[in-house]
């Protein structure tokens, strides 16, 4: 019985060190410059507007920092930055880029993606949640999506989406 116990707890420490390193690959895969365009809505009401934006990041095996700068129209500059971290089997952080102020982040990754969820400092589209998309789409891209629900309708929106390639 003792030795069935040692053998799973040991298969759970390969298991999860090689999910951590799994991981470890996946944030660094990240590290770089990046250029590329997309679309932008203020709120489910507004106008989609194109935009253009340069991104630099930096990723350790435990953390992930994107800081960018997009433009749209004429006038339009808005600097965007992601700071996150894993915590085991998920991950938390920081996004900074709304009108509103700093949002709070927080969830996992599936295959090559993180999934998470946002949480406005105020309210965007009549509540304080969206989603944002953190996806490796090649081994020289990237995609950052958000969406939110639409309140007229309930349904699922994007309200951003950048496709990103290392520059």
């Amino acid at each position: 019985m003792r030795s069935m116990l040692l053998t799973a707890l040991a298969a759970c420490l390969v298991t999860g060190a090689a999910a951590h390193a799994d991981d470890a690959d996946f944030l660094r895969s990240f590290q770089g410059s990046f250029a590329g365009n997309g679309t932008f809505k203020a709120s489910a009401n507004a106008p989609t507007v194109n935009i253009s934006c340069t991104f630099k990041s930096g990723a350790t095996s435990t953390s992930l920092s994107l800081d960018g700068k997009c433009r749209g129209l004429i006038l339009m500059t808005r600097e965007i930055s992601a700071d996150l971290k894993t915590t085991g089997r998920g991950y938390t952080g920081v996004y900074i880029g709304s009108r509103t102020g700093p949002a709070k982040l927080n969830g996992s990754r599936s295959g090559n993606a993180l999934n998470l969820g946002i949480r406005w400092a105020k309210e965007v589209n009549g509540d304080r949640t969206a989603q944002l998309t953190v996806e490796k789409t090649s081994g020289d891209g990237m995609r950052l999506t958000v969406t939110d629900t639409d309140p007229k309708t309930g349904k699922t929106m994007v309200t951003s989406r950048i496709d990103l390639r290392r520059s």
